[in-house]
Parts: structure tokens; C-alpha cells; sequence
């Protein structure tokens, strides 16, 4: 029941087992430091811990059997040598008999290698600490007060001063506050002041709050330190010092990671983009530069695998990522087939919905990603703005992939920009197309998702020590063993789903967006576009359009219901056939701006004209003389008045036309139209021109 060094409390008091004996058993005091070994009957213990009254308790020197002391150190040497001096007298049998400890010591004082005071604690620091030779190293370690404020006194505290001018200042609590006044308003906050420009601040504060005291007796700059780094930990000053947003990205402890989060295959996507470091030259004309093109990738969280990916000019957006989100949650065969690339669905299986994704602030937030969250039960995550750790894979997959091609392509972004004399403007070295750079990325993706060896994967406990820390064994593992996050579903509905939304007007020329005119059978049938004051038609619409193609939209005619119509482009804005809405907003604000600069030189000729007219009428109102006739009289000679005037315009008319002057100046034959003649293959057919239903539309 009972054991050598084990620990009881009794009456509040903590003994520790040194010995046992069939009937009795030594323990000692480990609190007292007068106690020494005493003698107790096993049976009465026993009494004691049915009773209540005694009870196992906790060893508070269990800690010294673990430390470890460095050979030669003066830790060692001293434990050593004390346990020299007590080791006759621990280990004999009846060290615990008072007489017999006694001769034991007088033999050691007379040997004159230790005094009797120092046996005694050396005895009493082996049987109390746990009877280890560990028990017996000094604690140099609690010397000096570590950690503990110092009291202040009439001297100043610290050493004496050797080489400056006085004996320095004495540190009270009117001096301390003024230093916690000066660290707490330059210091502690994110504008990374110096700790040498706030001691100049406290110097000129001490000054006017002590104009009496020489200068040689002001605070030391070390004092003031000591005082700063004293009261205000490491961790309390670097969280004060950096910004909230830094201190958040690159110094919080880090508690947890991205796996323990997800439980397999699709439970989370990241999604992503970047500029990548290279300039490129157009597919059409390769002796122009276009600039740098935007990356964008789509990184499942559990296998690494890269689900979906976009290389273009256009600048991170929502229609942007919507192209990712497509590629992610397709087959992949007839992507890779578009650049050359032979797969199989095996070598890029990523296809289905996943159940969240993760992107920053903008690309995914409002109301147009709704749709798709409503459609597929898809649960969209937005990160805090400027917090890049929260998507660490897909951020450090960006310096992975551009590592691939920076050695070796040309066109690749220096680090210095400012050209040497002699040099070469490294964006002359541009020679990649958007098309071949697309090939590269391309390849790139493949390799990782295949072939590349995650070392910093941390696995969960279920995973085989056989499986390859691969992407793709990673992800095909995860699909057979663990909970499968990805849904299926048609790539039209995807399609639909994932289109940017906007709202459209309806009128009698049709659903307009974004400048341009749309029509459709559903709409003619509901008889919209019919110019009648009597006819009701809604307003607005909400509409899906495809940015790469302006020739086609989609109409949402009962909300909530997902039916759609299909809208083509009326002919009233025949002149975006072919194009994209990309072409669409360009033209349309070109043609804006040309209005814009227009309407100016249109209101100034305006102007001009109104003016001219006024002073045709002011003229006329001049010339015009009270008439003496009646009102009467002048309103019945109208008519006569009328012909008068239109004989009179004849005449002008009949002396202004030309005369023939010689025979050979003739006038035109005239060809007269026989409506029932009838007419021979030779002979030119005169009738006048038929006017066809069908080029108005009619019924």
C-alpha cells in the first residue's frame, strides 16, 4: 500500500516515506527546516487514511529528477560534492536513530570535511527534495531576486558609476510614473518611434518637472530601458508596437492548421490571384507588348490539389473568378485539349461543387454570388481585408508556380527597375504569348497536382504511412476515405448559375442592358413590345449575360423561380454582332465621351441659332406696321391672300429655270410604265418596285 517516497498529508502537514520497515516506517517533514526522520507503526498511517485524516498527496519537488546539469558545470560539481559529504550517513540502515545519525556526523566533522550545520541541511535537503543526488543542487537559480521588483531605498539602486559625472538618479515612483507616461504615448502604439527619441521626450519632461536637479543627476537612458523592458513584457510590446492588421498576418501564435479544419475532398476551396511577374506580347501582333497577365487558381484545402485556373488580361473581378470557379467544377479533358494537352479525367479529377469557398473581400462578396450560394446549397467564406495568412496554401502556391518559369522565360520582372547605362529594358525581352504563357501554367499545374511532394503536409492519424504526400493521391484518398464534400451537377446549370447577374429594362423595343437591346419569342408572345398605352409590361427584369459574349442573354422572368428565356440581339443593336460585353462597355463609353465632347460645340451652334432667330423676329416685328383694317376684314381675305402669294411663287420659280441653249442639251427621255405589256427576256422590266409584307414585320 505504502511506498519509498511517496508523499501524505496529515493535519496539513506533507511527510515524505523515507524507509519501511514489516511494522513501522520512516517519514519526514518536508516543510519544517528543523525536521529530521522520525518513526511511526504502519498501522496507525493506515488509521490515518481510513479515517480521512491522511490522504496521498502531491510532490512539490517531483520537478528535480528531470533537470539536467551540464558536465562541469558548478551545478554538477556542487551536487557531487555534497552528496560525498552525506553518503555514509543516507545509507546506512538506521540513519533514522538519533544516536547512530550522531556518531555518523561527528565522524565526518572530525574528518573536517564539513561543519555539523552544513550535514544537517545537506541531510535534511536530500530526505525532504525526494532522496535523488539531484536534490542536492544548490539554487543558484533563485539568487539575485529574478522578476521581482526591487525596493527602492535612499541609495540608487544598480552599480555605482565609474567613468560619467555623479552618482546618478534614484528611480521613486514619481519618477516611474513619468516614465510609464512617456512609453504609453510613444511606445506602446504603431508608429515605431525609437526607444532613444522617447528618452529625449522624458528628458525634456523630467526637465520641466525638475528645473532644480543638475543635469548629471537626470535618469540614465539605461534606467529607462530597464524600466520599459521590467514592466512591459515582449509579447505585451510587440502586440502594442505592430499594426493590428500585421501583428494579426505575420506575428500571432499560430494554434491550429488548415487540415484539422477540413474533413476531406471539397470540404473547403481557396481561391485566389495574382499579377504574375512577366511581361507578354499579343497573339495577333508580336512585336506588341500587352503587359503582365492575371493569374487566378482555385486550391482544394485537404489534398493541395489545384481545381480550376485562369490566365487572361482581365483584372481580378467577379466575372474573372466566376471563369475559375467554371474550370473548377468541370471536366478538364477539353480544357487541356484546347492547349494541347492530352489528359485523362483520372489525371485531373476534380469535378463537382464544393461545399465552401474561401477568397478574399471583392471577388466573391454581394449579391451576385447569391445565386449560386441559393442554387447549390455552395457556402462562400470572405476573408478580412489584408489577411493573406488565412489563404496560406493558395498564397504560397503563387511564389511556387512563378519559381517555375522566373529562371528561364523571358520578359521575367527585375527587382531593380531604374535602367544602368549601357543596359536593356527587360520588358523589351518580352517574347511569350497570353496563349503559350497559359501552355506553361498549364504544365506547371499538371506537375504539381501529379507528381509534387508536399514535406510540410500535416497528416491526420487515419492516413496510411504508404501514402505519398501527392496531391493526387492525396485527393483519390480522401474520395475513398473519407466524408465526400463534392456534388454533382450539370455543367448548364453551372453555367447559369455561376453568370454575372444585372437588371434590364423592358419597353416596346425591348429588354435593354448596358446600352444594348434584346428579344426574345416569350416576350413577343406576351405582347411587351406592342406600343399601346393599354399594354402592361414589368419594368425590370433580371438577367444573366455571358461577358464573353454580348450576342446572347439570359432572362429571369419569375423570381424566385431558376426558369430562364433565352434573349437574342435585336436588330436595333445589330452593330455588336460577334462581339463581347467587354467590346460593348468600350464602345459605349467612346460613344459617350464623343457625346460628351460634342455637346458643348452642340450648344454653342444651338445658341447661335436661337440668336439669329431672334433677330429675324425682332426684325420682322420692326418692319411689321399697325394694320387699319379690321380683325374681321383681315381674317376673311386669308384665302385670297394664299393664292395671291403662291401665284407669285410660281412666277419665282418659272424665271429661275434654265433654258436650253443648243440643241444638243436635251432633256431626258422619259420611260413610261405599261402595266399590262408584256415583257421579253431582252427587255429591261420597268414595273414599280412591290413593297413585301415581311419587310414590316406585319401579320
Amino acid at each position: 500500500m505504502f511506498q519509498v517516497n511517496n508523499v501524505y498529508q496529515l493535519d496539513h502537514v506533507l511527510f515524505r516515506i523515507l524507509k519501511i520497515y514489516p511494522q513501522y516506517l520512516v517519514w519526514m517533514d518536508i516543510q519544517s527546516n528543523k525536521a529530521l526522520p522520525e518513526l511511526i507503526p504502519i498501522s496507525e498511517l493506515k488509521q490515518h487514511v481510513i479515517s480521512g485524516q491522511a490522504q496521498l498527496a502531491h510532490d512539490p519537488f517531483s520537478d528535480l529528477c528531470l533537470l539536467s546539469v551540464d558536465t562541469g558545470s558548478i551545478y554538477q560539481i556542487k551536487r557531487d560534492q555534497n552528496f560525498a559529504i552525506i553518503k555514509r550517513i543516507i545509507e546506512h540502515e538506521r540513519f533514522y536513530d538519533p544516536k547512530e545519525r550522531a556518531y555518523l556526523i561527528e565522524q565526518v566533522v572530525q574528518q573536517k570535511i564539513a561543519t555539523k550545520q552544513t550535514i544537517y541541511r545537506l541531510l535534511r535537503c536530500y530526505w525532504q527534495r525526494g532522496m535523488t543526488p539531484n536534490a542536492l543542487i544548490p539554487q543558484y537559480y533563485n539568487s539575485g531576486g529574478k522578476g521581482i521588483k526591487k525596493t527602492v531605498t535612499e541609495k540608487k539602486l544598480g552599480r555605482p558609476r565609474v567613468i560619467s559625472v555623479g552618482t546618478g538618479a534614484l528611480i521613486d515612483k514619481s519618477v516611474e510614473k513619468l516614465f510609464k507616461k512617456v512609453i504609453n504615448q510613444y511606445l506602446l502604439n504603431d508608429k515605431k518611434i525609437s526607444i532613444k527619441y522617447a528618452y529625449r521626450k522624458f528628458l525634456i519632461l523630467y526637465q520641466e518637472e525638475y528645473p532644480d536637479i543638475p543635469k548629471t543627476e537626470y535618469p540614465s537612458f539605461w534606467q529607462f530601458k530597464y524600466f520599459y523592458e521590467r514592466d512591459f513584457s515582449r509579447t505585451f510590446r510587440l502586440k502594442k508596437r505592430s499594426p493590428q492588421i500585421q501583428y494579426l498576418k505575420d506575428n500571432r501564435p499560430l494554434l491550429s492548421t488548415t487540415n484539422s479544419q477540413v474533413s476531406g475532398p471539397g470540404s473547403r476551396y481557396q481561391i485566389d490571384a495574382t499579377i504574375a511577374d512577366i511581361y507578354l506580347i499579343s497573339d495577333s501582333d508580336r512585336s506588341c507588348i500587352i503587359g503582365r497577365p492575371t493569374v487566378y487558381f482555385m486550391i482544394d484545402e485537404f489534398s493541395r490539389m489545384v481545381t480550376g485556373m485562369y490566365v487572361g488580361l482581365e483584372n481580378p473581378s467577379y466575372v474573372t473568378s466566376m471563369q475559375v470557379l467554371r474550370v473548377a467544377m468541370c471536366d478538364k479533358v477539353k480544357y487541356c485539349q484546347s492547349f494541347g494537352r492530352e489528359i485523362r479525367s483520372e489525371d485531373w479529377p476534380c469535378i463537382g461543387l464544393p461545399e465552401a469557398i474561401l477568397a478574399d473581400r471583392g471577388e466573391l462578396l454581394g449579391h451576385q454570388i447569391e445565386h449560386l450560394e441559393k442554387s447549390f446549397a455552395l457556402r462562400i467564406e470572405n476573408a478580412p481585408a489584408y489577411r493573406g495568412d488565412l489563404k496560406g496554401i493558395i498564397e504560397r502556391y503563387f511564389r511556387t508556380i512563378q519559381a517555375d518559369f522566373k529562371p528561364y522565360a523571358p520578359g521575367v520582372v527585375q527587382p531593380i527597375k531604374e535602367k544602368k547605362r549601357g543596359g536593356k529594358d527587360y520588358r523589351l525581352d518580352a517574347t511569350l504569348t497570353i496563349h503559350e504563357f497559359t501552355k506553361i501554367i498549364l504544365n506547371s499545374v499538371l506537375m504539381h497536382n501529379q507528381t509534387h511532394e508536399i514535406r510540410s503536409y500535416d497528416r491526420d492519424i487515419d492516413m496510411p504511412t504508404d501514402l505519398p504526400n501527392i496531391p493526387l493521391h492525396l485527393w483519390n484518398w480522401g474520395i475513398q476515405n473519407r466524408t465526400g464534400k463534392l456534388r454533382t451537377a450539370s455543367e448548364r446549370a453551372i453555367y447559369i448559375a455561376l453568370l454575372p447577374r444585372t437588371e434590364a429594362t423592358l419597353s416596346h423595343l425591348g429588354l435593354k442592358v448596358f446600352g444594348v437591346y434584346y428579344i426574345c419569342k416569350e416576350i413577343l408572345e406576351n405582347g411587351w413590345m406592342h406600343r399601346s398605352t393599354s399594354i402592361q409590361r414589368p419594368q425590370k427584369l433580371t438577367i444573366a449575360y455571358d461577358p464573353a459574349n454580348a450576342e446572347k442573354i439570359y432572362v429571369f422572368f419569375s423570381q424566385p423561380n431558376s426558369e430562364y428565356w433565352e434573349a437574342q440581339l435585336a436588330q436595333r443593336s445589330r452593330e455588336f454582332i460577334g462581339c463581347s460585353f467587354w467590346e460593348v462597355w468600350k464602345v459605349k463609353k467612346e460613344q459617350k465621351s464623343s457625346q460628351a465632347n460634342y455637346h458643348t460645340s452642340l450648344q454653342i451652334a444651338r445658341a447661335e441659332l436661337e440668336r439669329s432667330n431672334e433677330e429675324i423676329i425682332q426684325k420682322a416685328l420692326e418692319s411689321t406696321r399697325q394694320s387699319t383694317r379690321s380683325n374681321a376684314d383681315r381674317l376673311s381675305t386669308i384665302k385670297e391672300n394664299r393664292i395671291k402669294a403662291r401665284d407669285q411663287e410660281r412666277e419665282v420659280l418659272k424665271e429661275s429655270v434654265p433654258t436650253c441653249k443648243s440643241n444638243q442639251e436635251r432633256p431626258s427621255n422619259i420611260v413610261s410604265f405599261s402595266k399590262g405589256k408584256a415583257h421579253t427576256d431582252d427587255q429591261d422590266q420597268y414595273d414599280r418596285p412591290a413593297f413585301f409584307d415581311q419587310l414590316f414585320d406585319d401579320d
